[in-house]
């Protein structure tokens, strides 16, 4: 009779002492050691495709700053005919391949500051004044809305002999006088208005 109690007894502690460990130590450790889900995973931003079969750079942004074409120059380093668009969007927003293709350059590329240039058989895609923190690199093959990078700071620092500077002297992403997407958008090698095909 004993042994038998007994040896229900040690059959049950260790689901005892689960069912202890569970309750009381689990959420310690996870407190402690911080085991919750990151909220901040990427959230893929919501895009539509145009009438021309193309989607917008930065999705949730529609503002656009600088026309295409001629214009007063806003700062030192920026041309009197803009061959693009400026969209209005704040650091850190992503910015979606408008087209599929591949990424033919990252990197600082003068008067545009950080780039990145996507290109597919027809058209040339350049998305200037981005984040240096690049999301993809040369030669790699993107999807139709994949993102592709970030809207960039308006100040960079560590990039040799930049000529670009605010009003306070601090280089800046390119010829830019904030955080902004500048978008070009070339047909067979020669520039276009971007928003005939949006």
């Amino acid at each position: 009779m004993f042994s038998h109690k007994f040896s229900i007894l040690f059959l049950l502690l260790p689901v005892i002492l689960l069912f202890f460990i569970c309750i009381f130590f689990i959420p310690i450790l996870s407190n402690k050691y911080n085991f919750n889900v990151p909220n901040n995973y990427i959230t893929i931003p919501t895009y539509s495709i145009s009438s021309s079969g193309f989607c917008w750079p930065v999705p949730g942004y529609t503002t656009i700053t600088s026309p295409y074409g001629y214009r007063t120059s806003p700062t030192y380093g920026a041309s009197s005919f803009h061959a693009g668009i400026d969209i209005a969007a704040n650091p850190g927003s992503y910015l979606v391949a408008s087209l599929e293709g591949f990424i033919s350059y990252v990197g600082f590329n003068g008067s545009g500051g950080y780039t990145i240039i996507l290109e597919n058989n027809t058209f040339t895609m350049m998305y200037c004044h981005v984040s240096p923190n690049f999301l993809v690199y040369p030669g790699q093959i993107v999807n139709q809305g994949q993102i592709i990078g970030q809207v960039g700071p308006k100040n960079v620092y560590g990039v040799p002999n930049n000529p670009y500077k605010d009003s306070n002297g601090n280089p800046t992403n390119g010829a830019t006088t904030g955080p902004h997407l500048h978008f070009t958008l070339k047909k067979n090698s020669q520039a276009v208005n971007p928003l005939d095909y949006f």
